[in-house]
């Protein structure tokens, strides 16, 4: 076989074994990522790069390879599941940065933060003034979780005893594409809500 033919036909089968091994893992392998999920797409890339590029290497090699990587990461994700201790040891902690208004220096330095790293990721949040917080967090996907003083808080209809009824039905999309989705006629007498999509 020419090895322009075998690279597309190697190619193919690289992108469809990641789809189902994207499929298997589920959302989090998409998601933002701690350590043990950047490592884990880190190194299914790499399998499925070398499977479609690089002839040296056998095709079942790199299946068998990807499949014992695929079953570590489901492993894995299941011991985080039900162990603290896992997910603690594969996820990581999350790190508190500033407790109670008061920047935590040492933590800084852990997470290698520079205050004015800080205050971008504040500002990201739509906080300018970081007298404003008093709990800012690192999430173990390297995200940033924000709690602002009371005083600068949005006022919520609980704070104002503003009565609100429940809610308890999604919103659903009743036409799409110019067409009626299906779940309408199933679902017409349930939903009191709607959404209507259009796509030109």
């Amino acid at each position: 076989m020419p090895q322009h033919y075998e690279i597309i036909m190697r190619t193919l089968l690289a992108f469809f074994i990641l789809f189902i091994g994207a499929k298997l893992l589920g959302k989090q392998i998409i998601a933002e990522m701690n350590t043990f999920d950047f490592i884990g797409a880190i190194s299914i890339g790499g399998i499925i790069a070398n499977l479609a590029f690089n002839l040296n290497i056998k095709i079942h090699h790199a299946v068998i390879a990807f499949i014992i990587l695929v079953s570590i990461i489901i492993i894995v994700s299941y011991i985080s599941m039900k162990s603290r201790i896992g997910r603690n040891l594969f996820a990581g902690n999350p790190t508190v940065i500033v407790e109670n208004g008061k920047i935590l220096e040492a933590n800084m330095r852990k997470m290698r933060y520079s205050l004015d790293y800080l205050n971008q990721q504040l500002r990201q949040k739509s906080i300018f003034n970081i007298e404003e917080v008093l709990y800012v967090v690192v999430e173990t996907n390297g995200r940033v979780s924000v709690l602002q003083k009371p005083q600068y808080r949005n006022v919520t209809k609980q704070d104002l005893n503003i009565p609100t009824t429940p809610e308890s039905k999604l919103p659903i999309e009743l036409i799409m594409d110019g067409e009626m989705i299906e779940n309408l006629r199933q679902n017409k007498q349930r939903y009191t809500k709607t959404i209507f999509t259009w796509f030109s």
